[in-house]
This record gives C-alpha cells, structure tokens and sequence, in this order.
C-alpha cells in the first residue's frame, strides 16, 4: 500500500510539472487537471501533499535539484581538468551561470516550473516552510567559493559570497527580462544562442574576481 501511494505521489509530481511547462502562467494550473493528467483525483493532491501550493512547491524543488546536480557537475569537471593548478575563472563562471541560462533557452527543459515557482512566491508575502526550502538553499552556491578562493586569494569568504551574489543577479535580469536586455544592448547579440549569452556573462562577471590594480 505504501508503495501504491508513493507512486501516486510521483505521478502527480510529473503531471504537475509537464502542465506547467505547458501552462501561461500558474494560475491556469488546477487540481483537476493535475489529477486528470495523473489518473488520480484533486483529493489526492491534498492527501499527499496538503495543498496545490505545497505541489507546485516540491515539483520546484525536485526540478532546481537537477539543474544545481548539472551545476555542480560543471564545476567538478572544471576544478578537475585544471588539478592540482586552481580552475580557470572562466570555466568556474559558466559552470554557475551556464545551466540557467541553457535551460532558460531551451523549450524541452523544465525550466517554466522555477519561473512559475517563482511567481508564486512572490504572491505571498511570507513564504511557506517549503517555499524556504528551494529559495533559501544556497549550499550549491557556496560549492564555489573555496575554489574561487584559489582563483583569487586575496579576497576573503565575504567579499566571494558578494561577488557570486551579483553575479546571480546578472544571470537573472538575463533570464527573466529579455526585453530590458535587448533594449539596453541595442539588440547586439543573439540572445537565443545560450554560448553567446554564456560568453558574454562571463565577460562582464569574471574582472569582479581579478586582483586590483
């Protein structure tokens, strides 16, 4: 029986995050066509879950736990082409940019599930214990500070985790505002082809890593 319902549980989670690539916005996601599109009913979702909020939620973070696995990856393999030197600045920056950016691109990806996943937190004024979960994990981010500290050593703990916070910000006025972007680049790239984007992020982010003059 325990098994029966885990697979209830995972077929509504992959019901949930297929309608939400597939929806406009979250809103016109509903508990009946989750369940519809599970072989389930709109009662399940609350039996397992508690709520459509609390759905949306763990289908966010299973989705963001992929993308941090694929940049954690990235920056693995970065950190170990250059061993035992420390990794390359540029290479260290893709692997943190990189899978956003692709994701964000590419129509195939579940990347509408973090953008509606979003929305949705910015609806209520104080997030629920399971939106803290997704949107305060930052222990894939703080992966990359000791080998940006090898990179740049004479920058401290602090002065990284403010470098990889814009960096972050850069990323996302690049993802979630297109138009902002083509309009203050006087439509100077082709924002279409992730390399590109990828490139030129990492242009703009890696002197906020070199030693001063």
């Amino acid at each position: 029986m325990h098994g029966r319902a885990n697979l209830t549980a995972i077929r509504l989670m992959d019901a949930c995050e297929h309608l939400l690539c597939e929806s406009e916005t979250v809103d016109d996601l509903t508990a009946r066509r989750i369940a519809i599109e599970a072989h389930a009913t709109p009662s399940a979702i609350v039996y397992h879950f508690g709520s459509q909020e609390a759905l949306i939620s763990a289908v966010a973070e299973r989705v963001y736990r992929r993308l941090n696995a694929e940049r954690l990856s990235l920056l693995r393999k970065a950190v170990d082409r250059r061993a035992p030197e420390p990794a390359d600045l540029a290479e260290i920056i893709a692997a943190l940019v990189g899978p956003s950016i692709r994701w964000s691109l590419d129509p195939s990806s579940s990347y509408a599930v973090l953008s509606h996943f979003t929305s949705m937190v910015k609806t209520h004024r104080e997030e629920a214990p399971h939106h803290r979960r997704i949107t305060g994990n930052v222990e894939h981010h703080r992966a990359f500070i000791p080998h940006l500290k090898r990179i740049a050593p004479w920058l401290d703990d602090v002065e990284i985790g403010w470098r990889l916070n814009c960096a972050l910000g850069i990323r996302s006025q690049v993802t979630r505002s297109r138009s902002r972007t083509e309009l203050l680049t006087n439509f100077s790239m082709n924002l279409d082809d992730p390399e590109l984007v990828i490139a030129r992020m990492t242009e703009v982010i890696a002197p906020m890593f070199r030693k001063p003059i």
